[in-house]
């Protein structure tokens, strides 16, 4: 064959692999109901594996048979037991034995972890809420070791050189207690500190709750930023929010966005106080008469008859 009649054929096309075929369960393996039923009941309770649901071939005399589960709480599940045998062998032993859930078992909420359950208010008294060392909310308070410098005159070091050389140190003070103290004074005496970021999650909750995206905000006369009852607050927070000083308003003890507001800002307009009207006056000595008829000469009654009065009628 020439070289151009192989290069005009076409090319072959790529063989498909081969479906992965089921084996067929084992006969004896198979058979071994009531084997697969002792070890199901021995590994229950008493009356709660039902009838035989099916057999599955897990592999070459390898059976697993199922039984209906009755055990109250677990709709669905089946219990599960695998038996098999060696080759040549007329043998059937018995492999495990377990509980499994079907298609439409009642299955248990997935696992979370209690960090993740907690939701806010669920903290009661007595209630401990530790949390990680690595909490990336968290910060160090301050920065640097608590030992002084080498060279300062509360240093091990120094005093171990001074009293090498007969000198004496007047004062000596503790070193965790000077800096402690110092860091007190410019309150910096927490451990630690909210982060970057700890900040921006406690900002998008408060803004969340009480920002200018609110439908009372939107309704409000003015923002918070203009409120005679807005406490300002310290640290970089206090460039964006406040603490809601006025009992009547909605967000009242609450940290309020500086774009937020309500209709009990402090300079909102005043209705005007209506005017009072003035105290009855009662004469309670003169008698105004009132006549029970109009006078004849008013002209809007005619004389009336005689013979009509006698009857009663006016």
């Amino acid at each position: 064959m020439s070289a151009a009649t192989t290069r005009d054929r076409a090319p072959r096309a790529p063989r498909t692999p081969r479906a992965t075929r089921t084996p067929a369960p084992d006969r004896l393996c198979a058979e071994a109901v009531d084997l697969a039923r002792e070890a199901a009941e021995e590994a229950a309770a008493p009356g709660v594996v039902g009838e035989h649901s099916g057999v599955v071939a897990e592999g070459d005399r390898v059976v697993t048979h199922f039984f209906e589960c009755k055990e109250p709480g677990y709709r669905g599940w089946r219990w599960a037991v695998t038996v098999t045998r060696a080759s040549r062998a007329k043998n059937v032993t018995l492999d495990e034995t377990v509980l499994l859930p079907g298609s439409d078992a009642l299955l248990a909420p997935e696992w979370v972890p209690w960090s993740e359950r907690l939701r806010p208010g669920d903290l009661g008294p007595g209630d401990l809420l530790p949390t990680e060392e690595d909490d990336p909310r968290l910060e160090p308070g301050y920065t640097g070791e608590d030992a002084p410098p080498p060279n300062s005159a509360v240093s091990s070091e120094l005093a171990d050189h001074l009293d090498a050389e007969d000198a004496e140190i007047t004062e000596r003070a503790p070193t965790r207690g000077a800096i402690a103290a110092v860091a007190d004074e410019l309150g910096m005496g927490r451990a630690r500190v909210l982060s970057r970021y700890g900040l921006r999650l406690a900002a998008d909750r408060w803004d969340e709750s009480f920002g200018p995206r609110t439908p009372m905000a939107q309704a409000a006369p003015a923002t918070c930023q203009s409120c005679a009852f807005l406490v300002p607050l310290a640290g970089s927070l206090g460039q964006s929010f406040g603490l809601c000083a006025n009992e009547l308003a909605p967000a009242d003890g609450r940290v309020v966005s500086l774009a937020y507001g309500c209709g009990g800002h402090s300079e909102a307009a005043v209705m005007p106080t209506p005017p009072r009207p003035a105290e009855p006056v009662l004469d309670s000595t003169a008698v105004d008469p009132f006549p029970l008829r109009p006078p004849t000469d008013s002209g809007s009654v005619t004389e009336p008859d005689a013979a009509s009065e006698d009857l009663g009628h006016s």
